[in-house]
């Protein structure tokens, strides 16, 4: 999977991705990088990439023809083959989710385009960018922590960067949070580990993982459960066990 940056401070990237997980897949080539500047499509001698907002008030804006001729340039010729997500890191846009980068893990390339300053011009948005992705309900000082996420949370989706088995429990997969874990010595500091992980019986390690999953999902992330509920995620066996905490579904 190829992931293509535009941005306005690419050295913001070099730590994230020469590090890890991400390093490891780009070195196995399952995962690429292309980070472009779009300072490099300014057609000016100084670069100049933004510019005062019409109608006045704080900041500045991302001028229109410099980002636009960014994207073009990356994305190539729309009508040789079907063209990538061109997605805006932005405020204003979907709230991200596992169930999001799972659906952008499917995709053999994506652009990403991080906003800053006060925006981009808006037709800019118009034109060319066929998604919004926003990490949280706050505002950075521009999308390129934002497209770090995006590109972690989505690159450990792809087959081959992270064992299928560590996956399919982790927290979000199902709508539910992740089980304990548990390392060596089985005691630290007069705190041991729970019997049943030590007693080599798969089944009742396995039941009490999903009771565990349960048991924190309720106790964290209430919210999720409805989800969970509503996706019929929870068998008789779950929603027996969730009633002895004391879940009462509306």
């Amino acid at each position: 999977m190829h992931f293509d940056i535009l941005t306005l401070f690419p050295g913001m990237f070099a730590g994230p991705f020469g590090e890890s997980i991400l390093k490891r897949a780009q070195q196995a080539g399952q995962i690429s990088v292309g980070l472009h500047n779009i300072r490099d499509w300014a057609s000016d001698r100084h670069r100049t990439a933004d510019d005062a907002p019409f109608g006045g008030g704080a900041g500045m804006v991302m001028k229109a023809a410099p980002l636009a001729a960014s994207i073009r340039a990356v994305r190539g010729d729309p009508a040789a083959v079907p063209p990538p997500p061109v997605i805006l890191l932005s405020p204003d846009g979907e709230v991200f989710s596992q169930a999001i980068a799972a659906e952008l893990a499917a995709e053999p390339r994506l652009i990403l385009v991080c906003g800053h300053y006060e925006g981009l011009d808006e037709r800019v948005r118009e034109a060319l960018v066929t998604r919004e992705l926003s990490i949280g309900d706050y505002v950075l000082t521009g999308g390129e922590l934002a497209a770090m996420v995006v590109v972690d949370a989505v690159a450990r989706l792809v087959p081959g960067v992270i064992d299928g088995a560590s996956i399919t429990e982790e927290s979000h997969s199902d709508s539910l949070l992740e089980y304990p874990h548990y390392t060596r010595p089985a005691v630290w500091e007069d705190r041991p580990v729970p019997a049943v992980l030590t007693s080599g019986h798969h089944g009742e390690v396995a039941k009490w993982r999903r009771r565990e999953r349960l048991r924190r999902t309720l106790a964290r992330r209430p919210d999720l459960l409805i989800r969970a509920f509503a996706q019929g995620l929870l068998d008789t066996h779950d929603l027996a066990y969730l009633a002895e905490l004391g879940w009462r579904r509306l």
